[in-house]
């Protein structure tokens, strides 16, 4: 604020002290150090860059190294979050997802473009590219054997309730024709190489199935995110008619808890550790030799601490298996004991914040279902 008048400058401070403002107004990041002049938004560092991009829509000061004149300051305090968002955030659609700090870039950025430059949460009942109950149209699919990404044409419906690829445009049987109350899609821009990279799973002979595709465009590739959203909220609201709109919106898409490598013995607890690739998917703790790769070579359920299940730091006493990494953890289930080793104390101790917030959370009826799962685990 170095070089702005001694009113400007206690004026500003005022504003910026609001409880309203103490988030970024776009990501919920605490404490942001910067405001849009045009929009009367505060907003943190990283989509202050964002806004940067839209100079026509946002002008971006810092908060701390600029200065404001009194005009600007009175705008800022006429506007602020509350009275912003009040505009442009007036219609979400409940589906619609609201992505936070801890989100990637395009996801961010589309959600600051859709609220600033497209205003599509600015009137009730618009019209939107995800909210038609169908979507088609092109996207580039990573081949299960091959790894290369080919352009395939999928097609999502509301009114078969699925998701359905095709290998050729004029095909016309699907390759996979999935329901979409088993989906799941999460961006995975660093995993697949691609900054619109998304990864999207199902359930196949209760066993999960990985696909990976991108568009090029960001506003395509999330505007199928949340039509695969609206589709699942349409679906479930008729399976759960007496559920809230936030209980079903709770069941929607959902990023994994953790991923990364660990080393893994086999149920004899005296083979070799072998170093793997693991996602905790809520209760559904899977590895995969690549981290790209289609199908799990195996999958473990995670129940309750009330039905027996826990996780320790370390291994246990006399433990066999060779392993190259020293920070052991084990799961304990009522049927064994699983080992894994950790490449340093911080990946060990991430690996347990999120066994075990798992693990402290009640198990629901469809989850007691899903225990069969254990015997399919660590067989190679």
């Amino acid at each position: 604020m170095a070089g702005g008048n001694e009113r400007s400058m206690k004026a500003l401070k005022e504003v910026w002290r609001r409880a309203e403002n103490s988030l970024c107004a776009d990501c919920g990041k605490p404490d942001p150090d910067w405001a849009s002049s045009t929009l009367g938004v505060f907003i943190c560092l990283s989509c202050s860059g964002i806004h940067r991009n839209i100079p026509s829509i946002s002008k971006v000061k810092s908060l701390k190294m600029d200065h404001w004149d009194d005009a600007q300051v009175q705008f800022l305090a006429k506007h602020g979050n509350a009275v912003t968002k009040a505009t442009y955030e007036a219609h979400i659609p409940i589906y619609y997802y609201q992505p936070t700090y801890n989100d990637c870039q395009v996801l961010r950025e589309q959600w600051i473009r859709a609220k600033y430059e497209r205003k599509e949460f600015t009137e009730p009942g618009k019209q939107l590219p995800y909210s038609d109950g169908v979507k088609e149209g092109i996207l580039w699919k990573r081949g299960r054997d091959s790894g290369q990404f080919l352009p395939r044409k999928f097609l999502l419906s509301e009114r078969e309730g699925c998701l359905k690829y095709f290998t050729k445009q004029d095909a016309k049987e699907p390759k996979i024709n999935v329901k979409i109350d088993v989906i799941n899609a999460t961006f995975q821009p660093v995993k697949i190489g691609n900054p619109n990279g998304l990864q999207i799973t199902y359930l196949k002979d209760n066993k999960t199935r990985n696909i990976f595709v991108y568009h090029e465009s960001g506003k395509e590739v999330v505007d199928w995110f949340n039509a695969i959203r609206s589709v699942q909220f349409h679906y479930l609201k008729v399976a759960f008619p007496i559920a809230s709109d936030n209980e079903i919106k709770n069941r929607l898409t959902r990023n994994f808890l953790k991923e990364g490598y660990m080393e893994k013995t086999g149920p004899k607890q005296r083979e070799a550790f072998k170093k793997r690739w693991f996602t905790l998917d809520h209760r559904r703790l899977m590895y995969f030799k690549d981290p790209l790769d289609a199908f799990a070579k195996g999958e473990v359920f995670v129940g309750s601490r009330e039905n027996g299940y826990s996780v320790q730091k370390g291994l246990p006493s006399g433990t066999q298996g060779n392993f190259s990494w020293h920070y052991g953890l084990t799961i304990v289930t009522p049927d064994r004991e699983y080992l894994f080793t950790c490449e340093t104390e911080t990946d060990q101790l991430d690996w347990i914040a999120a066994f075990t917030s798992i693990i402290n959370q009640a198990m629901t009826p469809q989850e007691y279902a899903s225990k069969c799962l254990d015997a399919v685990f660590f067989s190679s």
